[in-house]
């Protein structure tokens, strides 16, 4: 009689010795056993050794493992919907040939799916060498989520398991046209489809392995090969989905990096019939699925690059590119309770593009305060007894600035807010009141704002940080003044009566903080005195005998 395996694995190969060996060995150690198991492997016109190692495992295990062998055919589409031709499993399951599974991944998945009636079950997957997994939906376990509530549409790899009577009652294969991508139009089709979807977060299922040689063929591919692909996966998806919401959510991702890719920091080193090229595909697909929810969605710096290329501008794009690559994030404009990126295009009369493109909203106008907020100087003012921090901050900010503050503030700050633009306080924040004879000025400089503040030091023990607090977009952000590679005034004492100490250095975290204290405290001073007191003692008999 014969069995019905209960998963079918497909591995299509084509050049991944030597990971190719771990992938097979991760496949037959599995612990939901050999007879529950079949593995197709299809052989893609390889030329290194991984003909003859599958070969080897087909002997070794021929009741578990066929081998099929074909001429290259350029991707990974056509040996994939080979091996579909063969599968007998109640599921199947697709592995990259230089990738590997946890042992326990199969038998845990299958169970799921047959637990929930699952059609498509997905188990957490992780990266190795570097490879980047988005971790987004794998945070809990879900017997049952949607395409467009969850962040489905950011793991859109065929590594999943799928029920074999929803692939062949749709018929459901790759398009064997696209060597970058062709899993996707299969898995989107898959998940629209499908009765209930799960996802599996309490073990890692999945190994992704990013070759040392980064040989992966998403790697290499070209400019104008992946802008063609991916318009063909959007067609695809949009002859499933209709224009709206849905559409939107799963879009946002293809927009937010298959698109955005193609106007990295590469793009201004392409020859200019290529730039030319993939502007134009570019508007072609926003001009079609970009809609206005979808685009303001998206990051400032994506959104304006797209529709840089959307517009044609290609001088514009390239230089907003290497501006960013060279200088950072280009400062903000304050204008009306709102806060808009000065990229390349910002107000061009001839672009005519809207502001909105240009607008930094919520916790996106934080992301690019902390880089442009720079130290410019600092120095120690004296009076008698009275000490100051004269200090200047130079904002990567115009327009609307008379918010703009700076505080010394006890207290620490995550690390986080160096990389988040600082900290959003809540609705209704204070800020720290100024003490003394404090003093400000905020001026515009062209480019950006500087704050000149004059800031007494209070005479007490304390570790001050040097704050900026400033309205963007409808909220205060705290930042912290960053004090790396700029000369830190010298430590002084101040106060004739008792007198204290203050120093300014860069903390572990490229921060400025101001310390000050006893000049003596009383801590130190009794732990010398305790030393010294035998001495004197020693010195007082040997005088007096």
């Amino acid at each position: 009689m014969t069995r019905t395996p209960d998963v079918s694995v497909v591995v299509a190969v084509y050049n991944t010795m030597p990971y190719l060996t771990e992938c097979l060995t991760s496949l037959v150690e599995q612990s939901i056993g050999l007879d529950r198991l079949e593995v197709v492997a299809v052989d893609d016109g390889s030329t290194d050794d991984s003909g003859a190692e599958l070969d080897r495992f087909a002997k070794k295990y021929p009741d578990t493992i066929k081998v099929l062998h074909q001429a290259n055919s350029g991707g990974p589409a056509a040996p994939s919907n080979r091996a579909l031709e063969v599968a007998t499993g109640r599921y199947v399951y697709f592995i990259g040939a230089d990738d590997h599974l946890g042992k326990e991944a199969l038998a845990r998945m299958v169970a799921c799916a047959d637990e929930h009636e699952s059609d498509v079950v997905i188990g957490k997957m992780a990266g190795t060498n570097g490879r980047y997994v988005h971790q987004a939906l794998f945070k809990k376990s879900d017997p049952d989520i949607s395409m467009f509530d969850s962040a489905l549409p950011y793991t859109l790899a065929n590594t999943k398991l799928f029920r074999r009577e929803l692939v062949e009652k749709h018929k459901l294969r790759f398009p064997e046209d696209l060597p970058v991508g062709s899993d996707m139009p299969f898995t989107i089709e898959a998940c629209v489809k499908a009765r209930k979807i799960s996802v599996l977060a309490d073990y890692t299922y999945y190994y992704a392995v990013k070759r040392v040689d980064a040989s992966n063929i998403t790697y290499k591919s070209s400019h104008l090969s992946r802008l063609r692909c991916t318009a063909e996966i959007l067609h695809h998806a949009a002859g499933l989905v209709e224009a709206g919401p849905k559409r939107d959510t799963l879009f946002e991702r293809h927009f937010n990096w298959e698109i955005f890719k193609l106007v990295k920091d590469d793009f201004p080193a392409l020859d200019a019939q290529t730039r030319q090229e993939v502007c134009a595909g570019i508007a072609e697909l926003a001009d079609e699925y970009l809609t206005d929810p979808l685009r303001d969605a998206l990051p400032v710096m994506k959104r304006v690059r797209i529709v840089l290329a959307q517009r044609g501008a290609v001088d514009e794009l390239a230089a907003a590119i290497e501006s960013e690559e060279e200088n950072g994030p280009p400062s903000f404009h304050l204008e009306d309770d709102r806060a808009y990126a000065r990229y390349p295009g910002f107000r061009d009369p001839l672009l005519n593009i809207p502001d909105r493109v240009f607008e930094v909203t919520g916790e996106s106008a934080a992301a690019q305060l902390a880089s442009g907020t720079e130290l410019v100087s600092a120095e120690w003012e004296q009076d008698g007894d009275n000490l100051s921090l004269a200090i200047a901050v130079r904002l990567g900010l115009t327009g609307d600035t008379e918010s703009a503050a700076v505080r010394l503030v006890q207290g620490a700050m995550p690390k986080s807010a160096d990389k988040a633009g600082g900290r959003r306080l809540p609705a209704g924040h204070e800020l720290p009141a100024p003490v003394g004879k404090f003093t400000q000025e905020v001026t515009a400089d062209g480019a950006g704002t500087v704050i000149r503040a004059r800031i007494p030091v209070q005479p007490h023990q304390a570790t001050l940080g040097v704050r900026v607090y400033l309205d963007v977009a409808g909220w205060t952000y705290e930042i912290p003044v960053r004090g790396k590679d700029l000369p830190m005034p010298l430590a002084r004492r101040w106060r004739s009566g008792t007198p204290y100490r203050v120093a300014a250095r860069v903390n572990a975290k490229g921060r400025m903080v101001v310390q000050t204290g006893l000049l003596f405290p009383p801590a130190n001073a009794n732990r010398w005195w305790s030393r010294v007191r035998p001495l004197l003692v020693r010195v007082k008999r040997k005088v007096t005998r």
